[in-house]
């Protein structure tokens, strides 16, 4: 046919394989105006229409909208920008539905009711930045109107849940544990009981001896403590002894006599008052959420270093 040659719509559809009607609807909406058209006013496209409706056809089956295309074709705008918009909102829309597959896999493993469901949906479609706010909110209400170390409580709240744009159904579920427990009334009651503790020792002048050995030694007491457990040896035996030294010696204050049994029974409540289960979980729900090494509970150590303490 030549440069000049030119098409009906069904030419074009045969070369192009898309239907008449949905060529007939592009031309309709002006991204693929005929050439010329015949005395019977018949819609002609030459090889230029053909071209130009390949790209139609091309930005379209990438989820492109005819108002963007419309403005490709008019150069308001590049090829260029419109792809990297359209990858933007296609990223978007990739984690949405990750999230939304994460969501089904979780309550066909855990079985959940459907008041249950939508809850794990809001909960999943939360943002990095609402996730984050929650936690900041929740250790701002912890410390509200105390005067507590702001060295040891940003510490605490500098770790933040990070779910990532594809989690396991174990993320997912972790980070909706982890959500249900920091707005659960009675965690937070528990936190704040220990915050107010804190900072009733720091307004009496209290030492902060017992804080410091247990972050200095806490992982030693517990490795201890655990082999203790695995040898089969009991709190009242020549390793708990040992290890109960161990504690009431790195805690003791200037002042404090730490083989004192009421010393020892003081310093035994205030571990138990920050081993409960729930503040443990806190931890092993962020490690999940965010990849970390797990965390393995501890509490039958404590329980260990408790009664060691209160022999």
């Amino acid at each position: 046919m030549g440069a000049t040659a030119v098409f009906t719509i069904g030419e074009l559809s045969r070369r192009t394989g898309l239907p008449v009607k949905t060529i007939r609807y592009y031309s309709d909406e002006g991204l693929l105006p005929p050439t010329e058209r015949t005395d019977a006013g018949y819609r002609l496209y030459d090889a230029h229409a053909l071209a130009r409706l390949e790209l139609v056809r091309t930005l379209r089956e990438l989820g492109v909208g005819l108002a963007d295309v419309a403005r490709a074709l008019e150069r308001e705008t590049s090829v260029r920008d419109l792809a990297v918009r359209h990858v933007e909102a296609l990223d978007e829309q990739i984690r949405r539905l990750r999230l939304r597959r994460a969501v089904l896999r979780a309550v066909a493993k855990r079985g959940t009711e459907l008041e249950e469901v939508n809850l794990m949906n809001r909960l999943a479609q939360m943002s990095d930045d609402e996730r984050k706010r929650l936690v900041d909110e929740f250790w701002a209400e912890m410390t509200e109107g105390l005067d507590v170390d702001p060295a040891f409580y940003e510490r605490m709240g500098s770790a933040k849940p990070e779910l990532p744009d594809d989690p396991s159904p174990e993320q997912l579920e972790a980070w909706i544990e982890f959500a249900e427990l920091v707005q659960d009334q009675d965690f937070r009651r528990l936190i704040r009981g220990m915050s107010e503790r804190h900072a009733a020792d720091r307004a009496a002048g209290e030492s902060t001896q017992v804080a410091e050995a247990q972050r200095d030694h806490w992982f030693s007491w517990s490795a201890d403590a655990r082999a203790a457990l695995d040898a089969g040896a009991g709190p009242d035996s020549a390793q708990g002894r040992e290890l109960a030294d161990a504690i009431a010696t790195a805690s003791a204050a200037p002042g404090d006599d730490p083989a004192d049994p009421a010393f020892r029974r003081a310093l035994a409540d205030k571990f138990a008052q920050g081993g409960d289960p729930r503040a443990e979980r806190y931890w092993q729900l962020l490690a999940t959420i965010n990849g970390w090494p797990p965390i393995p509970t501890a509490q039958p150590e404590v329980a260990f270093m408790l009664a060691a303490l209160r022999q």
